[in-house]
């Protein structure tokens, strides 16, 4: 069973959702539903949409941003 949170902006507007799996995997999409990038918890980095690895640990969080 996946966990969904919702990250929201400074006005409460949801702008992403964040989706945990059972073994710590998780994945970022955009407010209309398009996956952004993943975290590999067994590899401790964080990957965009193509798999490229663009930082070390937990920091999916800022590809919401990555286009602006």
């Amino acid at each position: 069973m996946s966990v969904k949170t919702n990250i929201k902006d400074f006005y409460g507007r949801v702008i992403g959702t964040v989706v945990e799996e059972n073994n710590g995997d998780k994945t970022i999409k955009d407010f209309y539903g398009r996956p952004l990038g993943y975290y590999k918890k067994g590899r401790n980095v964080t990957t965009d949409f193509y798999g490229r690895v663009v930082a070390s640990g937990d920091q999916l969080t800022m590809l919401l941003n990555s286009d602006k």
